[in-house]
């Protein structure tokens, strides 16, 4: 269905319910019926505004994708979402027509249903205006404001004042495919989990992100909850012993890998081998003195055949996610398993220190020594030494990059391949449209964001929950309170504890070879005492009645090549192996992986960027939850594959390029994206086009 044929359903929809509950000899009386009405109208009003706002933004959006087959950004994010919003209003409201002269239509539910949905679309109205503004005072072809003040600054501030419960209630998680919709709510109710880990242990972060990631999915699946059960194999290094490794350049000389010494000094490493196989080495005497079986022998642990096979020629190295404060290798374990059953290939999952009591760098550190020593230990791991991978999510995908950037520098044996699954790249708060989801995302809310980035970082530990006697007081209150909401509302179909829970917190906020900035004001703002307003007069979105106070870091750590590699100078980026990247649509990080894929390419460095649809930042922990999360995360097994089999770049790599070389400047931007906007606005309505 076209946008217009949308917007005509809509209005048709709306006018109808309108009628039959405001007036006529079958009208049912009550408050619940004018709210209704009153809710219709709005609606109307809301998409009326809307409609040549998203025709401006569906005539540009295409400029921005990586190339003609990849169209994905946060300009087409933020469309797909509001159109989202609108069919479920639509089919919400024809329900309303069907069952509403039933005896069992339940008309305050019903109003409570369009009400919340009502809410989401005015605030959805509110982020595409801040797209727009965004779209005019942004440099020309880039996603991303390159300043930490302005505008990067106004949209946080809007982020602390406007109203988000309205996206955790009835509407929790409605972009995301119907599939995922029920694993969502039960993460919601796994939230509970943090009030209770918090009372016990008085943790912070690390237990607020380890909650919000993975909650809710043992009670799900029966079988995940088996397999914490099963016994598992670990591995400790003791980081105390440099070692050499040879040069590429000159075999004959050796480079000296130091043991982390980052914060906390030399410390053990967990990891974690995962094969589906017996492989020679994987049972030897080195081995087992490095190993601790948590259930018995290391044939029983692994889970392994007796009969003994010989080393595979492939190698997973794997750095898990969790914003660089949560979650561990054992966490990521079910699709781990069968990523390595489904390669024939051992796996070797990396436990790295976590901020904040280890910041940066010490999780780079420790990933890129166990990567170092898996190559100088392969004969240890069932591996031949000939093709390794470097596979992880979300800061793992961040580790894969930077532990390569480490090993380019180093001038030591590259990894064959990246697999980065919707990767953190960009570690500061600059204002991008995909960023703007944050505000309505149920597993990457800016807040927990930014409290995760600033922990790595290693700056006020305050942001990681102070564990003072006043602060803890606070927070319990606010957990024993907020969780009894909770269940209170989820009868009722919203859950505001999320809202308030991650309202409470504090948030925390280079170099670019972009084309220089076209300055346009946006046509949405007004100069008033205050300074430019965001919105149209007539328009204000709907707001918190108590604002968080959102504060931007302007550390320079953030920009830290080797924390945000995005912000990397073209010299570090050469030289790096093939990169895969594995976005989601609908994730607030989708543009790093954008901007990330169009930097290596204008380097010449081979890189493929693939979009999954209709799924949420995190979706290889939810991968044994629904069939589409399962055929996501075959899409990043796919790609390993592709690693390892392939001599040359991909044939997609080089069709891209090829591409790219034979259309450039036929299908490249013919005049700035933001006045194209603005054109297409104006002839979709009638209007004259100067």
């Amino acid at each position: 269905m076209d946008s217009k044929a949308v917007f005509s359903a809509l209005y048709e929809m709306c006018e109808e319910n309108a009628m039959f509950f405001s007036g006529g000899p079958e009208r049912p009386t009550g408050d619940a019926a004018q709210r209704l009405v009153d809710t219709m109208v709005t609606i109307q009003e809301h998409a009326r505004s809307l409609e040549p706002v998203l025709a401006g933004f569906s005539s540009i959006y295409h400029h921005f994708d990586f190339d003609p087959h990849v169209h994905a950004n946060g300009y087409r994010s933020l469309v797909k979402v509001v159109r989202c919003c609108l069919l479920h209003i639509i089919q919400k409201g024809r329900y309303i027509a069907s069952n509403r002269r039933s005896i069992f239509f339940r008309m305050a539910h019903s109003a409570g249903e369009m009400e919340a949905y009502c809410s989401a679309l005015c605030q959805l109205r509110a982020l595409l205006y801040l797209a727009q503004r965004l779209l005019h005072d942004n440099s020309h072809g880039n996603l991303f404001f390159q300043e930490e003040s302005g505008l990067s600054e106004s949209f946080l501030q809007e982020y602390a004042s406007m109203h988000k419960a309205c996206f955790y209630g009835r509407c929790v998680g409605f972009q995301f495919t119907p599939a995922i919709r029920p694993s969502l709510q039960s993460i919601t109710i796994g939230l509970v989990a943090f009030g209770e880990n918090y009372k016990k242990h008085q943790s912070g972060i690390g237990v607020a992100a380890g909650s919000l990631f993975t909650s809710g999915k043992y009670a799900l699946d029966p079988e995940l909850r088996g397999q914490e059960y099963e016994p598992s194999h670990v591995l400790y290094l003791i980081l105390c012993q440099p070692f050499d490794l040879p040069m590429v350049s000159d075999p004959t000389r050796m480079v000296t890998i130091c043991p982390p010494a980052a914060h906390i000094g030399p410390a053990q490493i967990q990891m974690r081998l995962i094969s589906s196989e017996l492989r020679e080495g994987q049972d030897s005497e080195k081995l087992l003195a490095l190993c601790r079986s948590e259930g018995g022998p290391i044939s029983l642990s692994l889970g392994l055949k007796a009969k003994k096979c010989p080393p595979s020629p492939w190698l997973v190295v794997h750095y898990h996610g969790g914003g660089f404060v949560a979650q561990t290798s054992r966490s990521h374990e079910p699709y781990l398993k069968s990523w390595s059953q489904d390669l024939g290939a051992p796996l070797l999952s990396v436990d790295y220190s976590l901020a904040p009591e280890a910041p940066f760098p010490r999780a780079l550190e420790e990933c890129f020594y166990v990567y170092c020593w898996a190559i100088k230990n392969h004969n240890l791991l069932g591996w031949t030494g000939e093709r390794v991978c470097l596979a992880g999510d979300s800061a793992g995908g961040n580790l894969c990059i930077t532990v390569s950037m480490r090993a380019v520098a180093h001038g030591v044996r590259l990894p064959d391949g990246i697999m980065a699954a919707y990767p953190a790249i960009l570690l500061t708060m600059y204002a991008s449209p995909s960023r703007l989801l944050s505000l309505m995302d149920p597993l990457l809310p800016l807040s927990v964001l930014s409290r995760c980035l600033s922990a790595y970082a290693g700056l006020s530990l305050s942001l990681s929950l102070s564990l003072s006697l006043s602060h803890t007081r606070t927070t319990l209150g606010l957990v024993r309170r907020d969780t009894a909401l909770l269940f209170k509302d989820l009868k009722q179909g919203a859950s505001n504890w999320i809202h308030s829970i991650l309202e409470s917190t504090r948030a925390s906020a280079g170099m670019w070879d972009t084309i220089s900035s076209v300055a346009i004001p946006p046509p949405s703002s007004e100069q008033n005492s205050e300074g430019p307003r965001e919105f149209p007069a007539s328009f204000e979105p709907l707001r918190s009645e108590q604002c968080a106070e959102m504060k931007m870091d302007s550390s320079p750590i953030f920009r830290n090549p080797y924390m945000s590699p995005l912000l990397a100078p073209d010299q570090m980026l050469r030289g790096l192996p093939p990169v895969h990247i594995v976005a989601c649509a609908l994730d607030p990080m989708l543009d790093d992986s954008v901007m990330f894929a169009k930097r290596l390419r204008n380097v010449e460095q081979p890189v493929t960027l693939c979009v999954v649809d209709d799924l949420p930042h995190g979706f290889l922990s939810l991968s044994q939850l629904s069939k589409e999360t399962r055929e996501a995360s075959n899409v990043c097994l796919e790609r390993i594959r592709e690693i390892f089999t392939s001599k040359d770049p991909p044939l997609e790599m080089r069709e891209h390029r090829k591409l790219e070389r034979t259309n450039h400047g036929a299908s490249g931007v013919k005049g700035d994206p933001a006045m194209l906007f603005e054109r297409s606005s104006k002839e979709e309505h009638g209007q004259a086009v100067v």
